[in-house]
């Protein structure tokens, strides 16, 4: 089945002829990216990452590495979600902004370059899910060829194994904005304080971590499996997280969860 997909995916490839590649350096994109320059070649295909305050340095660096380990080229471009006429006050349709603003910014490069489309790495079950970008992909054109061909997440990571691409077990990730509670304003120091905690946390060997901010709150997200590296750590969690800028340090008993401030949205 997923070899059919596969093949099917190469199909949707070589039909768009040459592209641009939305990049983040996560799971699908890298995925995506990887089948497309097996299918289209190098001359044909675009690495564009968005540097702005909700992507973390880490992740731009870890691009840059898997661009090169690839082998195609890739174009850094700078960005301001925070700029964005809607995106600071933080409602339901935060991440129709984003996008939207994304990829006006991809559609000239595009054009620039010489290149037919511009992709991202929309999947299958994201379908199932609450996505406002995927609205704008729509309005402007933009393609899935993963979510095209049905291509869900653990098949993508099997595939991306079978690639021996270092993101095949890579934990999910999405923007830092996806950490402050709807309703709450972002500001840039808001962001640096959830990248900051998430990092720390991480360093604890805890791979799937989200701390989600509701005002003063830190409401940490972990696997269950972690929650015990957690406790045992509680007295230096506390403290990094306090010289951070929250003031009250809480561990979701739940345990992570994609989206889980979406909860809130019915």
């Amino acid at each position: 089945m997923q070899i059919e997909k596969y093949n099917n995916l190469q199909s949707i490839l070589r039909e768009m002829e040459s592209v641009v590649v939305a990049f983040s350096g996560g799971v699908d994109s890298t995925f995506l990216l990887k089948a497309a320059v097996e299918t289209l070649g190098t001359d044909r295909v675009l690495a564009v990452t968005a540097d702005s305050e909700t992507y973390p340095s880490s992740e731009l660096e870890e691009a840059k590495i898997l661009a090169e380990k690839i082998g195609v080229k890739h174009q850094v471009i700078e960005t301001s979600e925070l700029a964005i006429p809607g995106y600071a006050e933080n409602n339901k349709n935060r991440c129709y902004f984003c996008k939207s603003s994304l990829f006006d910014h991809l559609i000239p490069v595009m054009e620039e370059k010489g290149f037919q489309n511009v992709i991202y790495g929309v999947i299958a079950d994201d379908m199932n899910e609450f996505r406002p970008g995927m609205q704008a992909a729509k309005e402007k054109g933009i393609r899935g060829p993963l979510q095209e061909a049905n291509l869900f997440k653990e098949e993508i990571r099997e595939l991306s194994r079978n690639f021996d691409l270092p993101t095949w077990n890579k934990p999910s990730f999405a923007c830092l904005s996806s950490r402050i509670a709807y309703g709450e304003y972002i500001t840039k120091e808001k962001l640096t304080k959830v990248e900051k905690a998430e990092s720390y946390l991480k360093s604890l060997q805890i791979r799937q971590v989200r701390v989600r901010t509701h005002q003063e709150i830190a409401r940490i997200e972990v696997e269950p499996t972690d929650m015990k590296i957690v406790l045992d750590n509680h007295d230096s969690i506390v403290k990094e997280l306090q010289a951070f800028g929250y003031k009250y340090i809480t561990l979701d008993l739940i345990g992570y969860q994609s989206g889980s401030m979406n909860k809130v949205l019915s």
